[in-house]
C-alpha cells in the first residue's frame, strides 16, 4: 500500500495562529475551498460524505430500475424503483394537486362530527398523526428486556416551544412567516380566505397552549424524569382525555395492564385543552396538521410552501433540495435495510470490518484504564462502570438479520402519498406489534447506509453504520493519528455516552437504576457543571449565548472520546513520527477539528441552539480541546494565547 497519507494541508488555514482559533486553523481552508451549496442551512465534512452517501444511493436505486426483478409485482426491485419514480414524477403530482390529501380529511372530518375521541386519535394515530400526544411501543426503562406501552408529548409546528413563549425580534419573523404558511396550505387544500385565517387563529392558539405545558428541552434530558409507571385504571384517572381501554385495543394491542407516561405535567394539562375546544376548532386543528404532515409528498405549491417556511426563513437555506434527493429519501428510509443490503454489498470493503473491530477495542481498553486511573470516583462504582463497559456490545457496518418489508404494497396506481400513507400505518402497527414481547438487541436503529453512529443506553450498544466508515472520518490507507483522531474520537465519544449525564443512570443491562454512590455523583456533577458553564459563556450570536446544560451529554461525549481516543493512540502506537512537519500528536488533533470543518448560517444556528443536544461545530473543537493538557503542549500555546485555558478552570471528567 505504501506510504500512508498524513494531513490534507489543503484544508489548514496558515494566516491564523492555531494558539489563537485552532477550529479556523484546522478548517479555514476546506471551509474556504467548499462554499456551501444553497440549498444547504449548514455544511461540513458529514454533508460531503452524506452527499456521497446520496449518490451511492441513487446509482444503486436507479440500477433496480434497469433489474428484471423491478417488473415483478411485490419484489423489492420493483416497490423501490417504483416509490422512486412516483417521486420524481413532477407531472402527475402537479396534475392530482391536493386531490391526495382529501380524503383523509374527509375521512377525519366524518370522524369529529361522531363526537368519539377515543376513536378519533386511535385512527390517526395509527401512523397518520400524533395529534395531542404520542404513543408507542418500547423498551422498559427499568427492565430493558421487555417491550412496554409509552405515552408522550407530541410535536408542535415550530419544533421547540420558546419560539412561541419568547418574545423577541426572531421569533416574530418566524411566527409571522409561519402564519402565512398555515394559510398558504390551507388555501392550497381548498379553503378560502376567510377559513385560512381561521384555521391559522386555532392553530397557534392550541400550539401555544401545548408550548407552555411541553417539557423544557433540559427536562427532557432527564431519563428520571421520563420514567413514569401507571397503571391503567391510574391512567384513566388521572388523565381522562379519552377512553384509554378501547384507545389501546383499536391500536390493536391488547392485554395493556400498565404504561410508561414521559411527560406527567403535559399529560396533566392536556384534557383541559382539548375538551374546551370546539368541534370546529378540532377538525381545523387536525386538518392542518395532516395537511402540513403530508406537504413534501404532494404538488410544487406544497413544497415551495414549506421550504420557504422551514428552509428559506427559519434555517436560511437559499434554494430546496434537488427533487431526487427528496424523492430517493423516501425509498431510502422506508426500505432503509433492503437498500442498506444492496450498499454494502458494493460499497464496505470486509477490511474496514476488521480495522474498526480492533480500533473498537484498543478504545474500550483505554477507557477501562481511564475509568481506573480516576481521582473522583470510588472503587466500589469504578467496578461497575468498567463492568458495564466490558459487556457494551459493538455493531458495525450492518446488521446480522435483515428486515422483511414483505407486507408493504407499493401500488403505482394510487397516489405518491397513499402509498407512503399505507407505509406509514404498517410501521405504526409493527412497532405496537412489539408489545409485551422481549426487545430484540439485535435489531439496528441506523441504517447501514447512514452517516452517523449512536450509543443507545437501554440496550447498552455501540452501533458504526457502514455510512460513516470513509474518509475524511476512516481512511484505511491514511496515517494512524489520523483514524484515531477522527473515528477513533467517534468510538470513543460513543462510548462515552454510557457515562454522560444521561447514560451513566443506565447500568450494565440498560436499567435505569442507581448504581452510583452518593459521593461519586456529587463528584461528577461539580465537574459536568464546569463544563456547562464553559459553553455558557460562549456567544453564538448578538445576545445569545450557548446552552451548557442542554449541550451537556455531547460535551462529555465529545471530551471523553478525545480523551480516550488519544490514550488508544499512544498505547498503540507510542513511536513518534512526523509528517509534513506534524508530529503525531499535533496529526492527531488536526484530524479531530478537520471531522467538523463547515459552514452555517446565522438563521441555523439559532434554530440548533433551540433543538440540537450537540454544541456547534467550532465550539466542539475549541471550547473542548483547551481542557486537553496534550493539545497545549503539542501547540506550545502559553497564557495570554486565545486558546489558553489556566488549568485550575479545566475540567477532565473521564
Amino acid at each position: 500500500m505504501g506510504d500512508k497519507h498524513g494531513i490534507i494541508l489543503e484544508d489548514l488555514n496558515k494566516t491564523v495562529s492555531p494558539k489563537e482559533d485552532f477550529y479556523e486553523y484546522a478548517c479555514g481552508g476546506w471551509i474556504k475551498n467548499h462554499p456551501m451549496p444553497d440549498e444547504f442551512s449548514s455544511f461540513g465534512q458529514f454533508d460531503v460524505l452524506r452527499e456521497k452517501s446520496r449518490k451511492q444511493v441513487q446509482d444503486l436505486i436507479l440500477n433496480l430500475s434497469s433489474d428484471p426483478a423491478s417488473k415483478e409485482k411485490g419484489s423489492i426491485a420493483q416497490k423501490i424503483s417504483d416509490l422512486y419514480n412516483m417521486g420524481m414524477d413532477a407531472t402527475r403530482l402537479n396534475r392530482e394537486g391536493s386531490s391526495p390529501i382529501q380524503p383523509t380529511l374527509n375521512e377525519m372530518k366524518e370522524r369529529v362530527k361522531k363526537n368519539d375521541l377515543t376513536s378519533l386519535l386511535a385512527w390517526l394515530h395509527l401512523g397518520l398523526d400524533s395529534a395531542f400526544f404520542s404513543s408507542g411501543v418500547g423498551p422498559d426503562p427499568a427492565d430493558s428486556n421487555l417491550n412496554i406501552m409509552h405515552i408522550g408529548e407530541t410535536g408542535i409546528g415550530l419544533g421547540d416551544r420558546d419560539y412561541y413563549l419568547e418574545d423577541n425580534e426572531t421569533n416574530r419573523k418566524i411566527l409571522n412567516a409561519y402564519e402565512k404558511y398555515v394559510k398558504k396550505i390551507m388555501l392550497l387544500s381548498g379553503y378560502d380566505e376567510e377559513s385560512a385565517k381561521r384555521v391559522w387563529e386555532v392553530v397557534i392558539k392550541i400550539e401555544k397552549k401545548l408550548a407552555e405545558i411541553k417539557m423544557t428541552r433540559e427536562m427532557r434530558r432527564n431519563p428520571v424524569l421520563r420514567h413514569n409507571i401507571y397503571s391503567v385504571a391510574q391512567l384513566q384517572k388521572d388523565f381522562d382525555i379519552i377512553d384509554w381501554p378501547r384507545y389501546f385495543k383499536e391500536l390493536g394491542v391488547e392485554e395493556v395492564k400498565s404504561v410508561n407516561v414521559s411527560s406527567v405535567s403535559y399529560m396533566q394539562a392536556l384534557p383541559e385543552i382539548v375538551k374546551n375546544l370546539s368541534e370546529k376548532e378540532l377538525e381545523d386543528f387536525l386538518a392542518y396538521n395532516i395537511i402540513s404532515n403530508s406537504s413534501g409528498l404532494m404538488s410544487d405549491d406544497f413544497i415551495d410552501a414549506n421550504f420557504e417556511m422551514f428552509g428559506k426563513v427559519m434555517s436560511g437555506q437559499k434554494e430546496k433540495k434537488p427533487r431526487w434527493k427528496r424523492a430517493m429519501s423516501i425509498p431510502d428510509s422506508m426500505f432503509g435495510e433492503a437498500v442498506g443490503e444492496l450498499y454494502v454489498k458494493k460499497y464496505f470493503p470486509r477490511e474496514n470490518k476488521k480495522y474498526m473491530l480492533s480500533l473498537v477495542e484498543n478504545l474500550r481498553k483505554s477507557l477501562d484504564k481511564h475509568i481506573e486511573n480516576l481521582d473522583w470516583m470510588s472503587d466500589d462504582t469504578k467496578t461497575k462502570a468498567r463492568e458495564k463497559l466490558s459487556v457494551m456490545s459493538v455493531k458495525i457496518g450492518y446488521p446480522d438479520k435483515w428486515k422483511d418489508y414483505s407486507e408493504i404494497e407499493i401500488n403505482p396506481e394510487k397516489t405518491y402519498l397513499e402509498n407512503v400513507q399505507k407505509a406509514s400505518i404498517w410501521f405504526t402497527k409493527d412497532n405496537y406489534s412489539k408489545f409485551n414481547k422481549p426487545v430484540d438487541k439485535e435489531e439496528w436503529h441506523m441504517t447501514p447506509q447512514t452517516v452517523n453512529a449512536y450509543y443507545s443506553p437501554i440496550v447498552n450498544e455501540i452501533c458504526f453504520p457502514a455510512g460513516i466508515l470513509q474518509p475524511p472520518f476512516f481512511d484505511i490507507s491514511a496515517d494512524d493519528s489520523l483514524n484515531y483522531g477522527a473515528i477513533g474520537v467517534i468510538i470513543g465519544h460513543e462510548m462515552t455516552h454510557g457515562f454522560d449525564d444521561q447514560g451513566r443512570q443506565f447500568d450494565k443491562d440498560g436499567n435505569l437504576t442507581d448504581w452510583w454512590t452518593a459521593k461519586d455523583a456529587e463528584n461528577f456533577n461539580k465537574l459536568a457543571d464546569i463544563l456547562v458553564e464553559q459553553f455558557n459563556k460562549v456567544e453564538i450570536a448578538p445576545g445569545v449565548n450557548a446552552n451548557g446544560r442542554f449541550t451537556l451529554g455531547e460535551n462529555i461525549a465529545d471530551q471523553g472520546g478525545l480523551n480516550v481516543s488519544l490514550t488508544a493512540y499512544l498505547d498503540t502506537y507510542p513511536q513518534k513520527s512526523q509528517i509534513d512537519g506534524f508530529d503525531n500528536l499535533q496529526r492527531f488533533f488536526l484530524s479531530y477539528a478537520r471531522c467538523w470543518a463547515g459552514s452555517i448560517r446565522e438563521e441555523e444556528k439559532l434554530v440548533r441552539t433551540k433543538s440540537d443536544p450537540h454544541s456547534l461545530a467550532k465550539n466542539r473543537v475549541n471550547v473542548t480541546l483547551k481542557n486537553l493538557d496534550s493539545f497545549e503542549e503539542s501547540f506550545d500555546i502559553k497564557e495570554g494565547d486565545k486558546m489558553f485555558q489556566p488549568a485550575a478552570e479545566r475540567v477532565i471528567i473521564w
